[in-house]
């Protein structure tokens, strides 16, 4: 039985695993008639193929036949053809996927999964022992997910990465984000209702730029929401640790966001997202796009006026009487915008412009005329004084680009 594990490089998570019962070769490449499919720029269409040993012995090393066109490294040494054996790491291009090879003579039992192994070796974050496979340490069980580490804590719910250890010999990602609603909030009316849309609505969602939706389930007496596991820094992390970027870099992160809202401003009917901030929006490492976050919030439009939600200084003032509309998440780009462009708080630019409330960007050098425009527009204190859509705003910062 041959298992290949795509780790994330730094901490030695799996991202993905494949598992061959049958001895027969195995092609690995972008392209989608693929055994394994690997979506990355720096993997080729064919990227190399694995052939069984001719004994058939199911612990014997395999073949390893590199096509790719920026090479293939096998435990760090660059590989054309070779032999790889139980425990080696495949490398698709220098600095690029990692695949960790994994050769059994028996299967071991989901019903007890603790093999020999003493963990020995593994680095002080590794989640997942880089000899067995299995999680070095577990917090707690719920049903079928051992939870390995507390990522965050919000008045809500408490968010975790956990194993599925059903997964374990299938192709679905066996590290995933499972969210529990907190005790406190449990008892709330509304916060049951927000945590519970948040579920139905990843479930009916199909956007690369969105978590996938996996489970939901209710176990002695808590709700939990798993997810799709995303590896990368929201925005606001992002800023705070790094400081300002060049507008360029925010008009393309902003661009991506867009498509994400025209995805679901085009539903029907239409859904708002109603907490676009920095927080909310995360740089996903193996690819640099941007993947929008926490869908507690949604609403779809015609339904009537309900709690006021929104980020101080992000959200729009329609939002903030309990009427948002799809161009209330077009206003959020553009306050996003100006904490990227600023490092500071939209709040601090928020000033008397006129008849009503605006943000004055002049006193910012790297802010372009252009670009200052596109921000004013989107975020006008009336809805229709901003662009009609998400493709509109897009366009108009594309041009900024130019």
């Amino acid at each position: 039985m041959l298992t290949l594990r795509w780790l994330n490089a730094p901490q030695n998570t799996p991202l993905q695993q494949w598992t061959f019962a049958e001895q027969t070769p195995i092609r690995i490449g972008r392209a989608p008639d693929n055994q394994v499919v690997i979506v990355d720029p720096l993997v080729s269409r064919y990227h190399l193929e694995l052939h069984p040993p001719h004994d058939e012995a199911q612990s014997s090393p395999w073949l390893l036949i590199s096509k790719g066109s920026n090479g293939t490294f096998v435990n760090g040494i660059l590989t054309t053809q070779g032999l790889v054996a139980d425990g080696a790491c495949i490398e698709l291009a220098k600095n690029g996927p990692l695949l960790q090879v994994k050769l059994q003579a028996t299967v071991i039992s989901i019903a007890n999964p603790s093999p020999p192994c003493n963990h020995e070796g593994n680095g002080t974050g590794n989640l997942f022992c880089i000899h067995c496979g299995f999680p070095i340490q577990v917090e707690r069980t719920i049903r079928q997910y051992q939870v390995l580490r507390t990522i965050g804590r919000g008045g809500m719910g408490t968010t975790t990465l956990a194993w599925d250890s059903t997964t374990a010999k299938s192709a679905v990602p066996v590290v995933v984000v499972l969210k529990e609603m907190n005790t406190d909030m449990a008892q709330i009316a509304k916060a049951q209702e927000l945590f519970e849309r948040e579920a139905r609505t990843l479930k009916a969602l199909n956007h690369p730029g969105i978590p996938q939706f996996y489970d939901f389930f209710v176990e002695e007496g808590k709700k939990y929401l798993v997810m799709e596991m995303i590896h990368g820094t929201d925005l606001e992390h992002y800023i705070h640790q790094r400081g300002p970027v060049i507008p360029q870099q925010a008009i393309q992160w902003m661009m991506q966001t867009c498509e994400v809202l025209n995805y679901i401003h085009s539903l029907v009917p239409p859904l708002i997202h109603r907490d676009i901030k920095p927080a909310n929006l995360l740089l996903r490492r193996r690819d640099q796009r941007i993947v929008v976050l926490d869908f507690g919030a949604v609403k779809e439009i015609g339904t009537p006026p309900g709690t006021r939600i929104g980020a101080e200084g992000y959200s729009a003032p329609e939002q903030d009487r309990g009427k948002p509309l799809t161009q209330s998440d077009l206003y959020a780009i553009g306050t996003t915008l100006i904490f990227l462009l600023t490092a500071e708080s939209p709040l601090k630019f928020l000033g008397k412009q006129g008849n009503s409330h605006g943000f004055n960007l002049d006193s910012v050098p790297t802010i372009t005329p252009q670009l200052r425009k596109v921000i004013e527009r989107a975020t006008e204190y009336r809805p229709k004084d901003r662009y009609p859509t998400a493709v509109d705003l897009s366009q108009a910062l594309a041009h900024c680009l130019n």
